[in-house]
């Protein structure tokens, strides 16, 4: 086998549409004041549901990125994730053209995809025959079409793809994108995930798995990771996307780096199709196999951005994750779920979540977790509560975990 070294791999351009704000700028502002982006639903009627409330994007307007045309054939999800990923290349001022194209790819994920589009035509079927059905049901529909409007709409004909593990699909998309460039397969690529899921079906089907809050009647209060008083997550909506680029390429062009990403855990809990096995030792290995793909210790780590969905489930077990994979440093560091302010993206999450993070590298600050008044027991690091903190981030992390027992971890560090 042949002898390679692995390339530096860095993150040159954000893009983020969000629940806080629809541009990278706003977002991050709306983070660090703990803008808080959940309200009552109102992209349909949702007064015969147990859960009323979301993170929905707001005044968000497609034509800003696309014709007219072209957003009418494209499900909101892809349109979210077509214009982050715009708004990202744009950031990293990454010009693609034919010298470049094909060394150029794209992988956005989404865990859902065109829920909305499968909805409406169903009804279109039932109420007026299987003729009347759109042509354009199909590609609207399948999770992968972000990825492919993206690229048709940016000339990117590197290596395309879209990971659909659930809730951890955005942060799956960027860690399989670290690895194209690590092994020289692209010079630069478009990653992330994107997701439109708050429709009548997609609430429904949550709820009754008893996953979503129900604190009807406080929407601003009903998501608080790692709050003893926590009933479940909040439906967000979005897209979050990173522009990584081999260093030298990087470098070549002049580029601005938040920061390098520099390793990638995933792994599977085999356990149960909706719960975290109790105790975290699958998200545990996975925090530990970033650091070992990083070259890092635990001590060298100093902010997590953390699942942190707001379920009981999940936030005591995400804590003793982090504390198996990082020891008694786990108290020195700072964690906070910034789903707390936009809810939870499904496969939109990691996406987001890694702006966020690279983001807290670049600013020297972490956002807060807000709503956090009456701390769980079993809930027992610092959360970064209620207010953002200066902090100088030299690694920080990024977990992801999705049903069927997917757990991610991104391991990015201050470029030098």
């Amino acid at each position: 086998m042949t002898d390679y070294k692995r390339k530096r791999v860095v993150v040159t351009g954000v893009g983020a549409i969000t629940p806080i704000g629809n541009t990278p700028d706003e977002y991050w502002e709306g983070l660090l004041t703990g803008r808080n982006g959940i309200g009552e639903i109102s992209a349909f009627d949702a007064s015969k549901h147990n859960c009323r409330i979301a993170g929905e994007v707001k005044d968000f307007d497609p034509q800003k990125y696309m014709a007219r045309k072209e957003a009418k054939r494209m499900d909101r999800f892809s349109q979210f994730g077509v214009s982050a990923a715009k708004q990202a290349l744009a950031d990293a001022k990454l010009v693609i053209n034919e010298l470049n194209a094909e060394q150029i790819g794209v992988i956005i994920g989404s865990g859902v995809g065109g829920l909305k589009v499968m909805e409406d035509q169903q009804t279109i079927y039932l109420d007026r025959g299987p003729d009347r059905c759109s042509p354009f049901m199909i590609p609207m529909m399948i999770a992968n079409m972000a990825a492919g409007l993206t690229a048709i709409h940016t000339g990117a004909k590197g290596p395309n793809s879209c990971s659909v593990t659930a809730c951890a699909a955005g942060s799956n998309s960027i860690g399989d994108a670290f690895r194209v460039i690590q092994n020289g397969y692209a010079q630069a690529m478009i990653c992330g995930g994107c997701e439109a899921a708050i429709t009548p079906l997609g609430i429904a089907g949550f709820a009754s798995a008893r996953a979503l809050s129900t604190r009807n009647d406080d929407p601003q209060k009903a998501c608080r990771p790692f709050d003893k008083d926590r009933d479940g997550f909040v439906m967000g909506e979005g897209s979050g996307v990173l522009i990584l680029e081999e260093l030298e390429h990087a470098k070549s062009r002049g580029a601005k780096i938040y920061a390098e990403i520099v390793g990638y855990g995933m792994t599977c809990d085999a356990y149960h199709m909706t719960s975290l096995e109790p105790g975290g030792a699958g998200p545990a290995r996975a925090i530990q196999l970033a650091l070992k793909d990083g070259g890092l210790t635990a001590e060298m780590v100093s902010y997590v951005n953390a699942h942190g969905t707001s379920t009981p489930v999940n936030d005591p077990n995400e804590t003793a994750a982090i504390k198996k994979a990082l020891g008694e440093h786990a108290y020195k560091i700072a964690v906070s779920s910034t789903k707390s302010m936009t809810g939870h993206l499904l496969g939109g999450s990691g996406g987001i979540e890694a702006v966020a993070t690279v983001l807290a590298i670049a600013n020297s600050k972490v956002p807060p977790t807000i709503n956090l008044e009456n701390p769980d027991p079993e809930c027992d690091l610092d959360y970064v509560a209620n207010e953002s903190r200066a902090l100088p981030v030299e690694v920080a992390l990024s977990n992801s975990f999705g049903f069927g027992g997917h757990n991610v971890t991104l391991a990015f560090r201050k470029y030098n």
